[in-house]
Protein backbone atom coordinates (compact mmCIF):
# COMPACT_ATOMS: atom_id res chain seq x y z
CA UNK A 1 0.00 0.00 0.00
CA UNK A 2 1.51 3.29 -1.12
CA UNK A 3 1.85 6.25 1.22
CA UNK A 4 0.25 9.61 0.34
CA UNK A 5 2.45 12.53 -0.55
CA UNK A 6 3.42 15.01 2.15
CA UNK A 7 2.02 18.39 3.03
CA UNK A 8 4.51 20.38 1.01
CA UNK A 9 2.00 20.84 -1.62
CA UNK A 10 1.23 19.67 -5.03
CA UNK A 11 4.09 21.70 -6.66
CA UNK A 12 6.89 20.48 -4.45
CA UNK A 13 9.53 18.07 -5.77
CA UNK A 14 9.16 14.54 -4.75
CA UNK A 15 11.96 13.12 -2.42
CA UNK A 16 14.30 10.57 -3.91
CA UNK A 17 16.37 8.32 -1.70
CA UNK A 18 20.13 7.89 -2.59
CA UNK A 19 20.71 5.08 -4.99
CA UNK A 20 22.65 2.21 -3.42
CA UNK A 21 25.81 0.71 -5.23
CA UNK A 22 25.67 -2.90 -6.14
CA UNK A 23 28.66 -5.09 -5.09
CA UNK A 24 29.88 -5.60 -8.70
CA UNK A 25 30.31 -1.89 -9.26
CA UNK A 26 32.36 -1.47 -6.06
CA UNK A 27 34.72 -4.14 -7.17
CA UNK A 28 35.28 -2.45 -10.53
CA UNK A 29 36.30 0.84 -8.91
CA UNK A 30 38.87 -0.81 -6.66
CA UNK A 31 40.28 -2.74 -9.62
CA UNK A 32 40.87 0.49 -11.54
CA UNK A 33 42.80 1.99 -8.65
CA UNK A 34 45.02 -1.15 -8.33
CA UNK A 35 45.93 -1.25 -12.01
CA UNK A 36 47.18 2.35 -11.88
CA UNK A 37 49.52 1.41 -9.00
CA UNK A 38 50.84 -1.55 -10.96
CA UNK A 39 51.47 0.63 -13.97
CA UNK A 40 53.37 3.15 -11.89
CA UNK A 41 55.52 0.36 -10.31
CA UNK A 42 56.16 -1.21 -13.69
CA UNK A 43 57.26 2.09 -15.14
CA UNK A 44 59.62 2.65 -12.18
CA UNK A 45 61.14 -0.82 -12.59
CA UNK A 46 61.64 -0.31 -16.30
CA UNK A 47 63.31 3.02 -15.64
CA UNK A 48 65.71 1.41 -13.16
CA UNK A 49 66.50 -1.38 -15.59
CA UNK A 50 67.19 1.13 -18.35
CA UNK A 51 69.57 3.06 -16.06
CA UNK A 52 71.45 -0.13 -15.14
CA UNK A 53 71.69 -1.14 -18.79
CA UNK A 54 73.07 2.24 -19.72
CA UNK A 55 75.64 2.11 -16.90
CA UNK A 56 76.73 -1.35 -18.02
CA UNK A 57 77.19 -0.15 -21.59
CA UNK A 58 79.31 2.75 -20.40
CA UNK A 59 81.56 0.43 -18.37
CA UNK A 60 82.00 -1.97 -21.27
CA UNK A 61 82.90 0.91 -23.55
CA UNK A 62 85.60 2.06 -21.11
CA UNK A 63 87.15 -1.43 -21.00
CA UNK A 64 87.23 -1.65 -24.76
CA UNK A 65 89.38 1.48 -24.91
CA UNK A 66 92.20 -0.12 -22.88
CA UNK A 67 95.37 -0.84 -24.97
CA UNK A 68 95.36 -4.64 -24.82
CA UNK A 69 96.48 -7.12 -27.42
CA UNK A 70 94.66 -10.31 -28.25
CA UNK A 71 97.06 -12.49 -26.27
CA UNK A 72 96.42 -10.55 -23.07
CA UNK A 73 92.65 -10.62 -23.63
CA UNK A 74 92.68 -14.38 -24.19
CA UNK A 75 94.81 -14.89 -21.08
CA UNK A 76 92.56 -12.71 -18.96
CA UNK A 77 89.49 -14.47 -20.31
CA UNK A 78 90.86 -17.78 -18.99
CA UNK A 79 92.84 -16.78 -15.90
CA UNK A 80 91.82 -13.23 -15.03
CA UNK A 81 93.90 -10.05 -15.17
CA UNK A 82 97.61 -10.48 -14.36
CA UNK A 83 99.67 -8.13 -12.21
CA UNK A 84 102.61 -6.11 -13.54
CA UNK A 85 105.04 -8.22 -11.52
CA UNK A 86 103.77 -11.41 -13.14
CA UNK A 87 104.05 -9.85 -16.58
CA UNK A 88 107.65 -8.82 -15.81
CA UNK A 89 108.57 -12.36 -14.79
CA UNK A 90 106.99 -13.69 -17.96
CA UNK A 91 109.02 -11.22 -20.01
CA UNK A 92 112.26 -12.32 -18.35
CA UNK A 93 111.38 -15.95 -19.00
CA UNK A 94 110.82 -15.19 -22.68
CA UNK A 95 114.23 -13.49 -22.87
CA UNK A 96 115.92 -16.45 -21.17
CA UNK A 97 114.24 -18.90 -23.52
CA UNK A 98 115.32 -16.81 -26.49
CA UNK A 99 118.92 -16.84 -25.23
CA UNK A 100 118.87 -20.62 -24.91
CA UNK A 101 117.41 -21.00 -28.37
CA UNK A 102 120.06 -18.67 -29.77
CA UNK A 103 122.80 -20.62 -28.00
CA UNK A 104 121.52 -23.89 -29.48
CA UNK A 105 121.41 -22.27 -32.88
CA UNK A 106 125.04 -21.14 -32.53
CA UNK A 107 126.07 -24.67 -31.59
CA UNK A 108 124.20 -26.10 -34.56
CA UNK A 109 125.68 -23.60 -36.99
CA UNK A 110 129.26 -23.32 -35.72
CA UNK A 111 129.73 -26.83 -34.48
CA UNK A 112 131.38 -28.15 -31.34
CA UNK A 113 134.88 -27.61 -32.72
CA UNK A 114 134.41 -23.84 -32.87
CA UNK A 115 133.33 -23.80 -29.25
CA UNK A 116 136.37 -25.85 -28.26
CA UNK A 117 138.67 -23.43 -30.07
CA UNK A 118 136.96 -20.49 -28.41
CA UNK A 119 137.40 -22.07 -24.99
CA UNK A 120 141.08 -22.69 -25.69
CA UNK A 121 141.56 -19.04 -26.63
CA UNK A 122 139.88 -17.91 -23.44
CA UNK A 123 142.08 -20.19 -21.32
CA UNK A 124 145.17 -18.91 -23.14
CA UNK A 125 144.15 -15.31 -22.44
CA UNK A 126 143.78 -16.16 -18.75
CA UNK A 127 147.21 -17.80 -18.71
CA UNK A 128 148.77 -14.81 -20.47
CA UNK A 129 147.15 -12.40 -18.03
CA UNK A 130 148.37 -14.48 -15.07
CA UNK A 131 151.90 -14.66 -16.47
CA UNK A 132 151.91 -10.90 -17.08
CA UNK A 133 150.84 -10.25 -13.49
CA UNK A 134 153.62 -12.48 -12.15
CA UNK A 135 156.39 -10.94 -14.21
CA UNK A 136 158.74 -8.81 -12.10
CA UNK A 137 158.79 -5.10 -12.83
CA UNK A 138 161.47 -3.98 -15.28
CA UNK A 139 164.82 -3.10 -13.81
CA UNK A 140 165.75 0.56 -13.56
CA UNK A 141 168.41 1.78 -15.97
CA UNK A 142 170.76 2.55 -13.10
CA UNK A 143 170.85 1.22 -9.56
CA UNK A 144 171.23 4.06 -7.09
CA UNK A 145 172.25 3.49 -3.51
CA UNK A 146 173.65 0.38 -1.85
CA UNK A 147 172.09 -3.09 -2.31
CA UNK A 148 171.62 -5.10 0.88
CA UNK A 149 172.06 -8.88 1.14
CA UNK A 150 168.35 -9.68 1.14
CA UNK A 151 167.81 -7.65 -2.04
CA UNK A 152 170.83 -9.34 -3.61
CA UNK A 153 169.48 -12.86 -2.91
CA UNK A 154 166.00 -11.90 -4.10
CA UNK A 155 167.49 -10.53 -7.33
CA UNK A 156 169.08 -13.96 -7.96
CA UNK A 157 165.59 -15.55 -7.84
CA UNK A 158 164.08 -12.90 -10.11
CA UNK A 159 167.00 -12.76 -12.54
CA UNK A 160 167.78 -9.07 -11.99
CA UNK A 161 171.31 -8.88 -13.31
CA UNK A 162 171.89 -5.18 -12.64
CA UNK A 163 171.12 -5.57 -8.95
CA UNK A 164 173.57 -8.50 -8.80
CA UNK A 165 176.23 -6.44 -10.55
CA UNK A 166 175.73 -3.45 -8.23
CA UNK A 167 176.03 -5.63 -5.11
CA UNK A 168 179.21 -7.28 -6.38
CA UNK A 169 180.65 -3.97 -7.60
CA UNK A 170 180.19 -2.52 -4.11
CA UNK A 171 182.30 -5.32 -2.65
CA UNK A 172 179.62 -7.84 -1.75
CA UNK A 173 180.57 -11.53 -1.63
CA UNK A 174 179.29 -13.81 -4.37
CA UNK A 175 178.86 -16.51 -1.67
CA UNK A 176 176.51 -14.42 0.45
CA UNK A 177 173.83 -16.76 1.80
CA UNK A 178 170.64 -16.77 3.86
CA UNK A 179 169.92 -18.52 7.17
CA UNK A 180 169.69 -21.87 5.35
CA UNK A 181 173.11 -21.29 3.71
CA UNK A 182 171.49 -20.99 0.29
CA UNK A 183 173.54 -18.72 -1.92
CA UNK A 184 172.59 -16.68 -4.96
CA UNK A 185 174.14 -19.48 -7.03
CA UNK A 186 171.72 -22.01 -5.53
CA UNK A 187 168.73 -19.79 -6.21
CA UNK A 188 169.68 -18.82 -9.74
CA UNK A 189 170.41 -22.49 -10.60
CA UNK A 190 166.90 -23.52 -9.57
CA UNK A 191 165.34 -20.74 -11.66
CA UNK A 192 167.66 -21.12 -14.66
CA UNK A 193 168.97 -17.52 -14.88
CA UNK A 194 172.07 -18.08 -17.01
CA UNK A 195 173.36 -14.48 -17.09
CA UNK A 196 173.18 -14.20 -13.32
CA UNK A 197 174.99 -17.54 -12.91
CA UNK A 198 177.79 -16.54 -15.26
CA UNK A 199 178.26 -13.26 -13.40
CA UNK A 200 178.34 -15.01 -10.02
CA UNK A 201 180.86 -17.61 -11.19
CA UNK A 202 183.06 -14.92 -12.76
CA UNK A 203 182.94 -13.08 -9.44
CA UNK A 204 184.25 -16.09 -7.49
CA UNK A 205 181.11 -17.92 -6.37
CA UNK A 206 181.96 -21.39 -4.98
CA UNK A 207 180.51 -23.85 -7.47
CA UNK A 208 180.10 -26.69 -4.91
CA UNK A 209 178.96 -24.51 -1.99
CA UNK A 210 176.61 -26.64 0.17
CA UNK A 211 173.55 -25.39 2.00
CA UNK A 212 172.34 -26.74 5.35
CA UNK A 213 171.03 -29.88 3.64
CA UNK A 214 174.39 -30.29 1.89
CA UNK A 215 172.80 -29.57 -1.49
CA UNK A 216 174.92 -27.87 -4.15
CA UNK A 217 173.94 -25.72 -7.11
CA UNK A 218 174.08 -28.92 -9.21
CA UNK A 219 171.33 -30.48 -7.08
CA UNK A 220 169.15 -27.39 -7.52
CA UNK A 221 169.77 -27.25 -11.27
CA UNK A 222 168.64 -30.89 -11.63
CA UNK A 223 165.54 -30.20 -9.55
CA UNK A 224 164.71 -27.21 -11.74
CA UNK A 225 165.28 -29.23 -14.91
CA UNK A 226 167.70 -26.74 -16.52
CA UNK A 227 170.08 -28.60 -18.81
CA UNK A 228 172.05 -25.46 -19.77
CA UNK A 229 172.71 -24.71 -16.10
CA UNK A 230 173.99 -28.26 -15.53
CA UNK A 231 176.32 -27.84 -18.50
CA UNK A 232 177.58 -24.49 -17.19
CA UNK A 233 178.22 -25.81 -13.69
CA UNK A 234 179.96 -28.91 -15.03
CA UNK A 235 182.17 -26.73 -17.25
CA UNK A 236 183.19 -24.76 -14.16
CA UNK A 237 184.29 -27.87 -12.30
CA UNK A 238 181.17 -28.85 -10.35
CA UNK A 239 181.34 -32.28 -8.71
CA UNK A 240 178.41 -34.37 -9.93
CA UNK A 241 178.73 -36.90 -7.12
CA UNK A 242 178.36 -34.62 -4.08
CA UNK A 243 175.76 -36.09 -1.68
CA UNK A 244 173.16 -34.18 0.34
CA UNK A 245 172.05 -35.15 3.97
CA UNK A 246 169.82 -37.91 2.54
CA UNK A 247 172.75 -39.32 0.57
CA UNK A 248 171.29 -38.33 -2.80
CA UNK A 249 173.56 -37.20 -5.60
CA UNK A 250 172.48 -34.93 -8.44
CA UNK A 251 171.81 -38.11 -10.43
CA UNK A 252 169.38 -39.33 -7.78
CA UNK A 253 167.45 -36.06 -8.06
CA UNK A 254 167.47 -36.14 -11.86
CA UNK A 255 166.16 -39.73 -11.93
CA UNK A 256 163.51 -39.05 -9.31
CA UNK A 257 162.16 -36.14 -11.38
CA UNK A 258 162.65 -37.90 -14.74
CA UNK A 259 165.09 -35.33 -16.18
CA UNK A 260 166.04 -37.54 -19.11
CA UNK A 261 168.61 -35.35 -20.90
CA UNK A 262 170.21 -34.23 -17.66
CA UNK A 263 170.60 -37.89 -16.69
CA UNK A 264 172.45 -38.61 -19.94
CA UNK A 265 174.71 -35.57 -19.47
CA UNK A 266 175.58 -36.58 -15.89
CA UNK A 267 176.37 -40.12 -17.00
CA UNK A 268 178.66 -38.80 -19.74
CA UNK A 269 180.60 -36.82 -17.14
CA UNK A 270 181.15 -39.61 -14.69
CA UNK A 271 178.10 -39.63 -12.43
CA UNK A 272 178.09 -42.77 -10.28
CA UNK A 273 175.17 -45.02 -11.23
CA UNK A 274 175.88 -47.41 -8.35
CA UNK A 275 176.13 -44.85 -5.57
CA UNK A 276 173.60 -45.53 -2.80
CA UNK A 277 171.79 -42.97 -0.71
CA UNK A 278 171.03 -43.35 3.00
CA UNK A 279 168.04 -45.54 2.14
CA UNK A 280 170.37 -47.89 0.24
CA UNK A 281 168.93 -46.92 -3.15
CA UNK A 282 170.99 -46.34 -6.28
CA UNK A 283 169.72 -44.02 -9.02
CA UNK A 284 168.67 -47.11 -10.97
CA UNK A 285 166.65 -48.32 -7.99
CA UNK A 286 164.65 -45.10 -8.09
CA UNK A 287 163.51 -45.65 -11.66
CA UNK A 288 159.78 -46.35 -11.85
CA UNK A 289 158.06 -48.64 -14.32
CA UNK A 290 156.66 -45.67 -16.27
CA UNK A 291 160.18 -44.16 -16.70
CA UNK A 292 161.14 -46.38 -19.66
CA UNK A 293 163.44 -43.79 -21.29
CA UNK A 294 165.29 -43.19 -18.03
CA UNK A 295 165.84 -46.90 -17.44
CA UNK A 296 167.18 -47.31 -20.98
CA UNK A 297 169.59 -44.38 -20.49
CA UNK A 298 170.94 -45.86 -17.25
CA UNK A 299 171.27 -49.39 -18.57
CA UNK A 300 172.63 -48.46 -22.02
CA UNK A 301 174.73 -45.28 -21.77
CA UNK A 302 175.56 -43.97 -25.24
CA UNK A 303 178.97 -42.32 -25.70
CA UNK A 304 178.95 -39.17 -27.80
CA UNK A 305 175.33 -38.31 -27.04
CA UNK A 306 176.38 -34.84 -25.87
CA UNK A 307 177.71 -34.01 -29.32
CA UNK A 308 174.40 -35.16 -30.81
CA UNK A 309 172.41 -32.78 -28.64
CA UNK A 310 171.46 -35.43 -26.05
CA UNK A 311 168.54 -36.72 -28.06
CA UNK A 312 165.51 -37.63 -26.04
CA UNK A 313 162.24 -36.24 -24.77
CA UNK A 314 162.35 -32.56 -23.73
CA UNK A 315 162.76 -31.68 -20.09
CA UNK A 316 159.43 -31.32 -18.32
CA UNK A 317 160.36 -28.22 -16.30
CA UNK A 318 159.17 -28.48 -12.73
CA UNK A 319 156.23 -30.72 -13.50
CA UNK A 320 156.91 -34.29 -12.45
CA UNK A 321 155.32 -36.78 -14.90
CA UNK A 322 152.43 -38.73 -13.49
CA UNK A 323 152.82 -42.52 -13.21
CA UNK A 324 151.05 -44.72 -15.71
CA UNK A 325 149.32 -47.82 -14.27
CA UNK A 326 151.27 -51.01 -14.92
CA UNK A 327 149.75 -53.37 -17.43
Amino acid sequence: MEKAPGRAGVGALAYKAPKALWPAEAVMDSTMEGSEAVQRATALIEERLAQEEESKKLQEGAHQKLPMNLLVLEDEKRHGAQSLAVEKVKGQERVRKTSLDLRREIIDVGGIQNLIELRKKRKQKKRDALAASQEPPPEPEEITGPVDEETFLKAAVEGKLKVIEKFLADGGSADTCDEFHRTALHRASLEGHMEVLEKLLESGATVDFQDRLDCTAMHWACRGGHLDVVKLLQSRGADTNVRDKEGDSALHDAVRLNRYRIIKLLLLHGADMMGKNLAGKTPTDLVQLWQADTRHALEHPEPGAEQNGLEGPPESGRETPQPVPAQ
